[in-house]
């Protein structure tokens, strides 16, 4: 009995332990979900501040808009290049860090850029066979300033094959619809931008509203109807404004984001106060000569070099707009939500 007794009581200690008798069950720890995602949201900022000050960002920086026209064998003004020289300034540009982006994303703030690099803008004027003329199986030719893009890009990792073609009637030298047509959907399936030249190539400045919605608005439906594209940015002829400077912006058949104008210096960041979309500097590309000692291609690359805290540097997040503290007077108030200082 006693034994039989002793083990009822064993058995009754073994339960008691088992279901927790003689102690209070654990706290319900309560999570703030709201607190939980402040916390969250204060360490992805704190890295991402760490980041751009590590790579030293800069997104109120100057961006080099450089001018191209044609790229031939036998250069016949200031404004053409050849092969060799196309070459070479495409190379300078990719050991220097830079990488293109097309003048819409400028325009717009889409500027996807990985850290510690530097934007820069290629445009094309004119639309000239020399710039792209497609083989008969839809290559482009060699030495033409797509295929020598493409050939740098294969050269150097990190280097985009992209840029801006700013159209004329002239379309590539192309006379029927069918091949105006392969050209343009062409740069738009290869990640170019087509823009606006004009159809005319007319001076605007003199013009009346309604002659410079044609010239703008009769290009723009062409480009659009031959590949289902609407214009974003406008390069004015002669880097001419017209009487008021949005007619070059808006109009019936088009509308701009940002008009360009010939070369002189680089341009302001889409996000600090100094950027104009009504008016935005290129820079021609030439050596120092000349009145280019100072304001061609070569002399703005080695001053940027030279000043690497004037140019656009990115933190490599296109979501934000990271700069040094001390230029925050420089933002435009529409980018505040995106300000990151460090």
């Amino acid at each position: 009995m006693r034994l039989g007794l002793l083990s009822g009581v064993g058995v009754l200690a073994a339960t008691a332990i088992m279901t927790g008798c003689g102690s209070e069950p654990p706290p319900v720890v309560k999570v703030d979900a709201k607190a939980d995602a402040a916390a969250r949201l204060k360490a992805t900022k704190e890295a991402k501040v760490r980041n751009a000050a590590k790579v030293r960002a800069n997104e109120l920086g100057q961006i080099p808009v450089l001018m191209f026209h044609r790229v031939i064998p036998k250069p016949q003004t200031t404004d053409d290049r050849t092969p060799q020289q196309f070459r070479a300034d495409l190379e300078r540009l990719a050991k220097e860090n830079y990488v293109p982006i097309t003048a819409a994303e400028m325009v717009t703030g889409k500027i996807d850029v990985p850290a510690g690099k530097h934007p820069v803008v290629l445009t094309f004027d004119d639309s000239s066979p020399s710039q792209l003329t497609l083989n008969a199986v839809g290559v482009p030719q060699k030495d033409t300033a797509v295929a020598i893009m493409r050939e740098v890009a294969a050269k150097y990792p990190g280097w985009r094959p992209k840029a801006t073609f700013f159209v004329t009637r002239d379309l590539f030298g192309k006379h029927t619809r069918e091949e105006q047509a392969q050209a343009l959907l062409w740069l738009k399936d290869n990640g170019f931008e087509v823009a606006n030249h004009t159809r005319d190539h007319l001076n605007l400045r003199g013009l009346t509203q309604e002659q410079v919605e044609e010239q703008i608005g009769s290009i723009a439906k062409t480009i659009d109807s031959l590949s289902y594209t609407k214009p974003v940015t406008i390069s004015l002829p002669y880097g001419s404004q017209p009487k008021k400077k949005d007619w070059a912006l808006r109009g019936k058949a088009y509308r701009h984001k940002g008009a360009f104008l010939a070369g002189y210096t680089p341009a302001p960041a889409p996000f600090s106060k100094s950027f104009d979309p009504t008016g935005i500097p290129r820079i021609k590309v030439m050596e120092k000569k000349g009145d280019c000692a100072q304001f061609c291609s070569e002399a703005w690359l080695d001053w940027l070099k030279k000043n690497p805290d004037m140019r656009y540097t990115s933190d490599g997040d296109v979501n934000t707009v990271a700069y040094p503290k001390f230029k925050a007077p420089y933002l435009r108030k529409s980018f505040s939500s995106l300000s990151l200082p460090y």
